[in-house]
């Protein structure tokens, strides 16, 4: 439990974590200079989606592909590629 919390902690980050990690410090700072509750939220908000590398859905709902390929199942058009290319195969 330990090793993959580490793992995942120090590994995969990316840009969209490091602004998630930078724009969550500063609004942290902020907060406790203005005594603002609500951006006190929003920083550790940010913060804890740096520190997991999950997005804004919940667990697993936009986390961020480890690998930097998009799988192409995944894109809305590839059904409709699926379907041509079975057309297409099935008209030869």
């Amino acid at each position: 439990m330990i090793k993959n919390l580490k793992y995942q902690l120090f590994t995969g980050w990316h840009l969209a974590r490091w602004i998630r990690l930078v724009l969550g410090t500063a609004l942290l700072v902020q907060a406790i200079a203005t005594s603002e509750v609500l951006v006190g939220a929003i920083a550790f908000l940010l913060l804890g989606q740096a520190v997991t590398n999950s997005g804004c859905c919940g667990p697993s709902g936009c986390s961020v592909s480890q690998t930097g390929k998009q799988n192409k199942d995944t894109r809305g058009s590839s059904t409709r590629e699926k379907r041509n290319e079975q057309a297409y195969e099935q008209r030869k």
